[in-house]
């Protein structure tokens, strides 16, 4: 489980297709120093699990076809850069919310705008993905953990506020309109979702 407060970006150092999905490297240095094989890590909000490191370099992982085709990890180039979270520990503190790192959808960047020292971003989400979302409800958006500012329901828009710190630590200083983010909804809503749909089969 992971908590949606990324930890640093790293970077696509190589990418080597093969006939079962993609294996990528990612250069790091705050979360290669304490990584050990088998861990699972936060790429962008996909969870991946560590195959091979080098402590305060780089750690490989690897794509199955499925995830290569849920998420937009596949066409990443080298030099794009990704947002990086370990496991949250037992003993941890938890900042953000709970993120599973199961992608469900990914969504669009449909406005930036700046004002002041903070950033407002609209995304245009998938039909039906949008009943999973609330005013001041959490959302995780490339592995960060956000707060919906604002919900279109009939736009099918969410829009988030992201203060200076967030801006600078994580990939969204590097995106632009229209540039594609890997969409977590609230896992407490699902549950939600499935209880109520119990009550009627």
């Amino acid at each position: 489980m992971f908590t949606g407060i990324v930890e640093e970006t790293g970077e696509i150092v190589t990418r080597e297709r093969t006939d079962d999905g993609l294996r990528l490297r990612i250069g790091a240095d705050e979360v290669a120093a304490g990584l050990e094989h088998g861990q699972s890590i936060s790429v962008s909000g996909t969870c991946l699990t560590v195959e091979r490191f080098e402590a305060d370099d780089w750690f490989e992982v690897f794509l199955a076809t499925e995830t290569v085709e849920r998420t937009y990890l596949g066409g990443l180039e080298e030099g794009d850069g990704v947002n990086l979270e370990r496991a949250m520990p037992a003993d941890g503190r938890f900042d953000g919310h709970v993120v599973q790192g199961h992608v469900d959808t990914v969504a669009t960047i449909s406005a930036i705008e700046s004002v002041d020292e903070d950033w407002f971003f609209e995304f245009e989400l998938p039909e039906k993905y949008g009943q999973y979302v609330v005013e001041k409800g959490s959302i995780t958006l490339d592995g960060i953990s956000l707060t919906v500012a604002e919900f279109d329901p009939d736009a099918g828009t969410i829009t988030v506020a992201i203060i200076p710190a967030t801006y600078e630590l994580t990939t969204l200083s590097e995106k632009s309109i229209g540039d594609p983010v890997h969409l977590e909804v609230d896992v407490l809503a699902k549950y939600v979702e499935r209880l109520l749909e119990s009550r009627f089969e």
